[in-house]
């Protein structure tokens, strides 16, 4: 069997501690951290961009984002609400090593979010693998990401701001939280056999889950909690197929 590795990172950022509106030099910063680690892709929380404008896909914000991923040579997933025909979708963009924008997938499920519904998955060829994209709350429904494995999505990547209920615990309402954030990342992985990448931010918000981890099919294979940095794993993709032999063997 061909060797086959990728190189993820995420960037469990602070917002608005640079800038008060943007936190555009932040994630030109990790982008350069992320391509001197040889990483192909690296991930950002959802809405990372502005603090309070709904962007274009030619906004001078993304613009710089997509040159910077072109100097470092990495592939990016930034997040935002964007318009697309004048209609507000919660996006996130998938930016090639070239700089150009390779792709899009609009929040389906969404919670508290002042914009339309998406209606479809996609998955994406990269150089280094197939990979689908799903915004926070998409979390919660395992029928979007068996779609995606049907696809042959190999990695997902979920840019999130996930909050706590307080109605949902009676006490140690972000540590409950983050248990079970950590149960449905690795469950989504394990029922699909692939590698799943969940990055939430830090924010000024008490209800902030601030939780960010790499899963594997069969283990957590990097994770950090309320702090900001770049989180990387080197994953062999090799892996899905020999899950697949022992859990899933018509597939084969």
């Amino acid at each position: 069997m061909k060797k086959r590795t990728a190189i993820i990172a995420l960037a469990p950022i602070k917002y608005f501690d640079i800038a008060k509106r943007d936190n555009l030099e932040k994630i030109k910063k990790y982008i350069r951290l992320a391509g001197k680690a040889k990483a192909d892709i690296i991930c950002f929380p959802e809405s990372c961009l502005h603090k309070t404008k709904t962007l274009h896909v030619y906004d001078k914000i993304i613009k710089e984002i997509r040159e910077e991923c072109r100097k470092n040579s990495i592939w990016c997933i930034v997040s935002e609400d964007l318009f697309f025909k004048g209609k507000s979708y919660n996006t996130a963009l998938l930016i090639g090593r070239d700089g150009k924008v390779r792709g899009n997938y609009k929040k389906i499920h969404l919670y508290d979010d002042e914009t339309l519904s998406g209606v479809k998955t996609h998955v994406f060829k990269t150089d280094f693998a197939k990979i689908g994209i799903v915004i926070c709350w998409d979390l919660a429904f395992p029928e979007l990401f068996k779609r995606m494995k049907k696809s042959g999505a190999e990695i997902i990547f979920c840019p999130a701001q996930w909050c706590y209920e307080e109605k949902a615990h009676d006490k140690h309402h972000k540590e409950r939280e983050i248990d079970l954030l950590k149960s449905l990342a690795s469950a989504r992985a394990f029922e699909n056999l692939y590698f799943l990448a969940i990055c939430n931010p830090l924010r000024d918000a008490r209800d902030q889950v601030s939780y960010s981890a790499i899963v594997s099919p069969h283990k957590i294979l990097k994770e950090t909690i309320e702090k900001e940095g770049l989180i990387i794993s080197k994953i062999d993709l090799n892996e899905i197929k020999k899950s697949e032999k022992i859990y899933a063997p018509e597939r084969h």
